[in-house]
């Protein structure tokens, strides 16, 4: 049968590059059925501008609970000898679609140390990368100038920042998020060359929601990573909820003292 050659693309080959360091991952998935109602009631009486994307809530509860549990900020290098490496702090690598010469396209959003942001400068930096032209994102900037690279070079850039200790959150990060429950879908076992990848999916009226941490299992064993998504859980309905009361029309100053 006569078909039609298409050449691969920039978007194709930034996705093709990261499916072949991600096979190379021994990764496994833990799931925690949770309960969000609490964040979603607050999330919900906010008026919709200052309403944050469910992705910057997870994204901020993943990373104070990293900044309380050292494995949650390590990863596996292979230079100048195999080892673990630990971060100071958290950086997220948020996947988003955006539309590149005309077909979707997949890139990384990072935010480093979300988990010292507020919730409303976290979400603003998600949604310009959601927004903003692609070539005003510097991350989805150089991700296309490697593309446009020759395949054994690409590699060996790829290679040496996932593997050069000090190099790889400032192109990776320490962490993924990577969601499709905006469109009622969800992935089961999402592939990544990153140690920690946050994947939930739809979340229900009664707030039940299924959580995803996918891990690289050379850094971390699975009782840590279920009891890491416990503390997601806790974080989620404690200071994150806390955090969206606070920001609520009309709260009183007297109100923000004394919490929720």
């Amino acid at each position: 049968m006569r078909g039609v050659s298409i050449r691969l693309s920039a978007p194709r080959r930034i996705v093709g590059d990261l499916m072949h360091f991600a096979a190379g991952v021994p990764t496994v998935p833990v799931q925690r059925h949770m309960n969000v109602g609490a964040a979603a009631a607050a999330r919900a009486a906010l008026p919709k501008p200052l309403r944050p994307a469910w992705a910057a809530l997870f994204t901020k509860a993943f990373a104070l609970v990293a900044r309380d549990v050292p494995v949650l900020r390590r990863a596996y290098v292979k230079l100048p000898t195999p080892h673990l490496y630990e971060y100071p702090v958290s950086v997220a690598s948020v996947a988003v679609e955006r539309e590149y010469d005309g077909e979707p396209a997949v890139f990384g959003a990072r935010v480093t140390d979300p988990a010292g942001l507020p919730l409303a400068d976290l979400d603003a930096r998600l949604r310009h990368a959601m927004t903003a032209p692609v070539g005003e994102v510097k991350e989805f900037r150089r991700s296309l100038r490697v593309a446009r690279l020759p395949r054994p070079v690409r590699r060996g850039l790829w290679w040496l920042a996932l593997n050069l200790a000090r190099s790889r959150p400032n192109y990776f990060g320490t962490f993924g998020v990577s969601v499709y429950s905006g469109l009622g879908a969800e992935s089961l076992h999402p592939l990544s060359p990153l140690t920690y990848t946050l994947n939930y999916g739809v979340i229900g009226p009664d707030g039940g929601v299924a959580v995803r941490l996918v891990y690289d299992h050379r850094v971390a064993d699975g009782a840590a990573v279920a009891r890491a998504l416990a503390r997601v859980e806790e974080t989620l309905a404690g200071p994150v909820t806390a955090e969206l009361r606070r920001r609520a029309p009309g709260r009183r100053a007297s109100q923000v003292a004394a919490g929720p």
